[in-house]
């Protein structure tokens, strides 16, 4: 098996004066992940690896640069699930952990629960040897400032750069054909306190399949789980019909995957008029994407080895 990786840095309204920081941190996360995968590494390593950079990039909404909620405090969530097994880790409402998929990849590989929440993720965090942070140190200044506005003015696009709709993804598939997906969010801007959106939960920010593909989203949250999006886009490519031949030239897998990723994507609008947009992985490493936001930010490894990105 050919090893593949993708990633995502949410689908909002980037302006054109972050593109370029939106661009290098998807390359940088491509940067971490790709060598683990293209040395025979496992993928649950390399998307993990992709994620906590994204995570420590105040350009993306997920670990540190997290919008703040209603209290002025973030709260996070993250989720990890192998395609194979078909089991999870799932973390919801930390708020003193820098990079939550540390905490749900121990939940995947340490706990006979799937998710854990709040105190109960922390404390489990802590006892997996994994550190715990002032929840002071989570906060940029640019959400800071952007919290005070919401709160001094009116809730307001204008004052974040991704607004409603931030997250953070990653889809991998090694060499032995081990699938996995993972998601990554501090939800949105003045949320109340205890919101949950759809990141972590299985089938609607994020699903892994190895019979067909893996999945991660990113968008409006209520909007997604309205309609399962991820499980939406793997039961698309897992119905498709087979082709024979693929107008534009590329393998029939390539091609399927793309459709599964826009039929997600087309089913969110018609029937929630949500925004989003989502990443995938077929079973044989095929990259697809799609989004209905004026942009997203993405990367994928080409099949050449280079990096590609963009918004």
């Amino acid at each position: 098996m050919k090893p593949a990786l993708i990633v995502h840095g949410g689908a909002w309204d980037i302006p054109d004066e972050a593109i370029d920081a939106c661009k290098s941190g998807c390359s940088r996360a491509l940067a971490a992940g790709w060598p683990i995968l293209s040395h025979g590494g496992h993928a649950l390593d390399a998307i993990e690896a992709a994620i906590m950079v994204l995570e420590d990039d105040p350009v993306f909404d997920a670990g540190y640069g997290s919008h703040l909620n209603l209290d002025g405090r973030v709260q996070c969530d993250a989720i990890v699930m192998n395609g194979t097994t078909l089991n999870a880790g799932a973390a919801c409402t930390l708020q003193r952990v820098k990079n939550p998929i540390r905490v749900a990849r121990a939940i995947l590989e340490n706990c006979p629960h799937m998710m854990l929440v709040a105190e109960g993720a922390e404390r489990f965090a802590r006892e997996q040897g994994i550190p715990l942070c002032n929840p002071e140190d989570l906060i940029s200044e640019a959400e800071r400032e952007a919290w005070r506005k919401c709160k001094e003015d009116k809730h307001a696009a204008e004052h974040h750069r991704g607004h409603e709709q931030g997250t953070v993804g990653a889809v991998a598939i090694d060499q032995n054909g081990n699938l996995f997906a993972a998601t990554s969010t501090g939800g949105t801007c003045c949320k109340l306190p205890g919101r949950v959106g759809d990141s972590p939960l299985i089938g609607c920010g994020r699903y892994a399949d190895s019979e067909a593909c893996a999945v991660s989203c990113t968008g409006y949250g209520e909007a997604i789980m309205k309609i399962v999006m991820a499980k939406t886009a793997v039961d698309f490519l897992r119905q498709s019909p087979i082709c024979v031949d693929s107008p534009s030239g590329a393998s029939c897998e390539a091609s399927l995957a793309q459709v599964a990723a826009r039929e997600a994507v087309h089913l969110l609008a018609k029937r929630t008029h949500g925004t989003g947009g989502l990443i995938l992985l077929d079973c044989q490493g095929n990259p697809g994407f799609a989004f209905n936001t004026p942009r997203m930010a993405y990367g994928y490894v080409a099949l050449d080895g280079n990096f590609v990105t963009g918004v």
